[in-house]
């Protein structure tokens, strides 16, 4: 599943243009498709999405996005067998440093000796949250709408590669649309659905003629 800027704004609680800003200084690039010009949409993965949750969380933790970028670029440097540090690795942070969970369990005995309050960044629980709420965006959502005094079920889905919503109406074949937001998109659907409904009383009509 791959994200667009907007779906990874409400998937992880960024702004576009933090993401915006993140891709321009090399922080967070879209491992999928990079923007091509004005207008042109990028991608991210699911990996890409851990990322930005990981540097979410330790930010909200009173961590500056400095000092974050000096934390990836020693790892990097000493660790250089993983690749996505913010993916790959567990954090903890007492708000002043950054610290990573290793094998040698002594580096965090000594840190709790020091009578910090050290909190912990969990990728396993940042992933199966993300997967919760990536779940549930892309969950079916159905909808009645009444189109000439007869109703319709529709079915909303969100759009996580282009944005916005596309809608379905099963009963007529072929009949879809889409809209920037829920309210948008059913209006359209029912605008499809009326314009469908016209074609098939025409060829009726045309048949029997």
């Amino acid at each position: 599943m791959n994200f667009n800027t907007k779906a990874i704004s409400k998937i992880v609680g960024l702004s576009q243009r933090q993401i915006d800003y993140w891709d321009k200084t090399h922080f967070i690039k879209p491992s999928v498709k990079e923007a091509a010009g004005h207008g042109s949409a990028r991608l991210f993965s699911f990996e890409d999405l851990v990322r930005m949750k990981v540097a979410k969380t330790l930010m909200d933790s009173g961590i500056s996005l400095q000092k974050i970028r000096k934390a990836v670029s020693y790892l990097k440097k000493h660790m250089p067998n993983v690749e996505n540090p913010l993916s790959d690795l567990k954090f903890l942070t007492d708000g002043e440093t950054v610290f990573v969970l290793t094998k040698n369990s002594r580096e965090i005995i000594d840190t709790l000796k020091n009578g910090q309050l050290v909190i912990s960044v969990s990728l396993g629980s940042i992933i199966d949250r993300l997967k919760g709420e990536v779940q549930a965006l892309s969950d079916q959502r159905r909808y009645d709408v009444t189109v000439m005094k007869r109703k319709y079920q529709v079915i909303l889905h969100a759009d996580t590669e282009d944005g916005g919503y596309w809608v379905e109406c099963p009963d007529i074949l072929g009949c879809a649309s889409q809209g920037d937001t829920i309210e948008e998109a059913l209006t359209m659907i029912k605008d499809a659905i009326k314009g469908c409904l016209e074609v098939i009383s025409k060829k009726g009509k045309a048949a029997t003629a």
